[in-house]
């Protein structure tokens, strides 16, 4: 027995807001796995982006079928051709292959709109794709940096390699065929690097004076080392934290400083050595003078990264 018709439209309008949902989770990690590929990850890694990408175009697709909303289906499927363009790191990928394909997402935005009276921001979608990424020759590119590079060590500037690591990814790139850098990308790679020194940068200075003071209760002996103390091990966490965010920010001396401050503090804690009150305030003027490093660390970063943006195209 069919069912009425004032059920069927309250089935089809249920599996449609099913949809809805997960093609808004599919989208979304489309494009975030559609940045990072813009970005020229190693060769493993940007074919797992690439299968994200066309997993879930594909399930976006085949589910658009089951409840018969062809248009989005075939939308889906069509951006398939766009997907294999980029999804092979050897080949030669170009800013086009990446703006036909930003594209065709944003006609996928505007089908879905269409068939589901949902927005997806279709308009940020085509905007996207409108304002297509300014690219810049790989090896022009590679040209600037080198000629960039070369100036560093005469003036004393770059400390950091920043440039010199640019310059080995350039390389690459150009290696494996890629003829365009996008410029965006670029711009994207050098916020992160800012964001992620200023988050470390942040971090260390909100909880140097914690550090401090338990140095100085340890050299006190107001801070027993008898046993394992909860504010001790608290501490011997927060550097562990500490030497974590330096390494994942490449801050090498840093790094190399709280690994052995989380050493010392974890025998300190489990007692198996005496320690003077010199040997506390050696520790403690050691954290200072790594904090004045890394804000000169942060400093030379600053610098590196003006100097690449002051020669790319703007």
């Amino acid at each position: 027995m069919p069912m009425p018709v004032e059920t069927e439209d309250a089935f089809q309008k249920e599996l449609i807001e099913l949809f809805v949902q997960e093609a808004q989770e599919w989208l979304q990690q489309i494009h975030v796995a559609l940045d990072e590929l813009q970005q020229a990850p190693p060769a493993e890694r940007h074919r797992s982006l690439a299968q994200t990408i066309k997993v879930g175009i594909t399930n976006l697709g085949g589910s658009a079928a089951t409840i018969n909303l062809s248009d989005v289906e075939r939308a889906s499927f069509s951006a398939l051709p766009f997907i294999e363009a980029v999804q092979e790191p050897s080949a030669r990928i170009s800013a086009d292959d990446f703006l036909a394909l930003c594209k065709q997402l944003g006609h996928i935005h505007g089908t879905l709109t269409r068939a589901t009276g949902v927005t997806f921001d279709h308009e940020a979608a085509q905007a996207s794709a409108d304002s297509a990424p300014t690219a810049i020759g790989t090896k022009e590119l590679l040209a600037l940096l080198r000629g960039l590079y070369d100036q560093g060590p005469a003036t004393g500037t770059f400390c950091r390699n920043l440039v010199q690591t640019m310059v080995a990814q350039t390389e690459g790139l150009l290696q494996r065929g890629v003829e365009q850098c996008n410029l965006v990308s670029i711009q994207e790679f050098l916020d992160r690097s800012t964001e992620g020194e200023q988050g470390f940068l942040e971090l260390a200075r909100q909880e140097v004076p914690h550090l401090s003071a338990m140095l100085q209760a340890l050299r006190n002996g107001s801070a027993s080392s008898d046993g394992p103390s909860s504010h001790l091990q608290n501490t011997v966490e927060r550097v562990a934290q500490l030497w974590s965010a330096a390494q994942q920010v490449n801050a090498s001396h840093t790094m190399t400083f709280f690994m052995g401050l989380h050493s010392f503090l974890a025998i300190v804690m489990d007692c198996r050595v005496t320690v003077d009150a010199k040997r506390y305030e050696a520790v403690q003027s050691r954290l200072a003078q790594s904090i004045n490093s890394l804000e000169e660390w942060a400093q030379c970063g600053q610098a590196e990264r003006a100097a690449i943006q002051r020669v790319l195209p703007n």
